[in-house]
């Protein structure tokens, strides 16, 4: 059996699952959330609770960014890799940063708009960044590192010539679109619980706290819209970052060139009750709902499926680092000191200090005047065996290093002329960027002129309509005091009658016979006693 402790680390809060694998069959141990001040003492309060001394830890990396390079099918793998990498050098230089900074991982998919061509989701991460979690864990067996955008779709059930989106909403929001079972666009944007917990925390001071005011927060439907206001005073806090997302998302399902089938919400914004409601109002024809680790259901389990939703994302990193989902993604570099078995780490100390070791030591004393014992003789041998390989090794290498640096020089050799080759391109391609460039200016321009000017033709033959189909749709006792164009598409409608039916019935004219849309009016207002009622319609002209 493997385990793995996957650790979702943000700015305020950690998310952790202890996560166990027997073949086929998964199983959480333990997990959690918890709200931190210090994250080293957070960390190893983790640590004990879970007893994960020893246990592969398995975390996200931090503030990655996503890019997208197409390469030649027909180029060989060493050349991709050259590409790419020539690719991110210009990408740094075009903006102002250093390429060595960041530690950088690819993998490659067939390009699914061209059969000849390949396509590298290419991610990069800080080396700073990187070096502060593994500082963060120093002491313990962390294993793998790698993006949530890529990690989350292990918790899929993936289903054949589905195509899906997983939206994270974590202090940031990753959207992950997958399509057939491999992951073709990963997109981050800013907005996410950071801007929510940290509004109702100026209220509250406590991020516990707002955590839980999220958890029991209801998103009512558009019929309930006066009623949540009324119920809940953090809905505001909530609604316009959640409002951002669900439109960031919609942007991607109708750009996308491939059918939506499904879309996945996880992550801490996920325990606001209703939200797959709200989300399924505004994308009416996809499917919306909680992502659910896919062997939940395969297995029975007294706890609540919300409490496990609540850590997602720990749950895919878990996984990750169980080798589940997508390889080469692992940005944690392995030492030496990884690659040695346990018991060649084990510190030696004196056998009067036996039994006193602590829970990461084990004290062994080799006393040379004494019999050796099992143990001892044991460690003996290994240390010879290992002795020998480093000897075989050496003479092999030096044999091997006498041919390797011939072929290094052809190499080179060769290299300097596909570099000089590769310079004449990039001068060729910049040349080519800066008229596109140019182009697509004088484009935008010219789109944006006509969109103009087809606007305001639009609204200039839409109002002798409006006027005319209000002359013939007006009931008898209806007065209409005046006609506004406030701005675009948009009119203001005062009207006053006698009695409330008549205004009723000018309202639903104009509503039935598509004179205005997105129709709203007051219920109206008598002006005294005896005198006419007013009202005010508000609406867009259908064009």
């Amino acid at each position: 059996m493997s385990t793995c402790l996957g650790l979702y680390i943000e700015e305020n809060v950690i998310k952790y699952a202890k996560v166990s694998k027997d073949n086929d069959i998964v199983k959480i141990d333990s997990f959690g959330i918890k709200f931190y001040d210090k994250i080293n003492e957070a960390i190893s309060q983790v640590i004990e609770e879970t007893y994960s001394y020893k246990v592969p830890i398995s975390i996200n990396i931090s503030n990655e960014n996503y890019n997208y390079f197409y390469l030649f099918s027909l180029l060989n793998k060493k050349d991709m890799q050259n590409v790419i990498n020539t690719e991110f050098e210009s990408l740094c230089y075009d903006s102002g940063l250093n390429k060595d900074a960041f530690e950088t991982r690819y993998v490659l998919i067939n390009d699914l708009q061209d059969k000849e061509k390949i396509k590298a989701i290419h991610v990069s991460a800080s080396k700073a960044d990187i070096a502060r979690k593994e500082q963060q864990l120093e002491g313990y067996k962390l294993t793998y590192a790698s993006p949530i955008g890529t990690s989350i779709g292990n918790l899929l059930d993936y289903k054949d010539k589905e195509n899906v989106i997983i939206v994270n909403i974590e202090d940031k929001t990753t959207i992950t679109t997958i399509v057939d079972k491999k992951i073709v666009d990963i997109q981050t944007i800013d907005e996410g619980t950071s801007q929510i917990l940290s509004k109702i925390n100026i209220k509250e001071n406590s991020y516990l706290k707002a955590y839980e005011i999220c958890k029991n927060t209801t998103i009512y439907t558009q019929e309930a819209k006066d009623l949540q206001y009324e119920e809940n005073d953090y809905l505001d806090d909530i609604m316009p970052t959640l409002y951002n997302i669900v439109g960031e998302v919609r942007k991607i399902t109708n750009n996308s060139l491939n059918k939506i089938d499904k879309i996945y919400l996880t992550g801490t914004a996920s325990v606001i009750n209703n939200i797959d409601i709200y989300f399924q109002d505004y994308l009416k024809d996809i499917k919306c709902e909680i992502l659910k680790p896919y062997f939940i259901k395969k297995n029975l389990s007294k706890i609540n499926i919300k409490d496990y939703i609540e850590v997602n994302s720990a749950i895919a990193l878990a996984l990750q680092g169980l080798n589940e989902g997508l390889k080469g993604m692992n940005f944690k570099k392995e030492t030496i000191k990884d690659k040695l078995p346990n018991f060649l780490t084990m510190e030696i100390g004196s056998r009067k200090e036996k039994g006193k070791t602590s829970k990461n030591t084990f004290n062994i004393d080799i006393d040379l005047k004494a019999e050796l014992t099992g143990l001892e003789q044991t460690l003996l041998r290994v240390v010879y065996g290992i002795l020998m390989l480093i000897i075989v090794y050496s003479g092999i290498s030096i044999f091997l290093n006498s041919s390797m640096n011939k072929k290094a020089e052809e190499i080179s050799e060769a290299t300097k002329q596909v570099n000089a080759q590769i310079a004449s391109i990039n001068n060729n391609t910049s040349i080519i960027k800066v008229n596109t460039s140019k182009y697509e200016a004088m484009t935008k321009r010219l789109t944006d002129l006509n969109a103009s000017i087809e606007e305001k033709r639009k609204v200039k033959n839409a109002i002798p309509t409006l006027l005319n189909q209000i002359m013939f749709s007006i009931p008898k006792g209806v007065q209409i005091t005046s006609i506004e164009n406030i701005s675009g598409t948009k009119i203001i409608i005062n009207a006053r009658a006698n009695t409330y039916d008549q205004l009723g019935y000018l309202k639903a004219s104009i509503k039935n016979y598509n004179i205005l849309i997105n129709v709203v009016s007051d219920s109206g207002q008598k002006t005294s006693q005896e005198g006419p009622i007013t009202t005010t319609i508000e609406g867009d002209l259908p064009i």
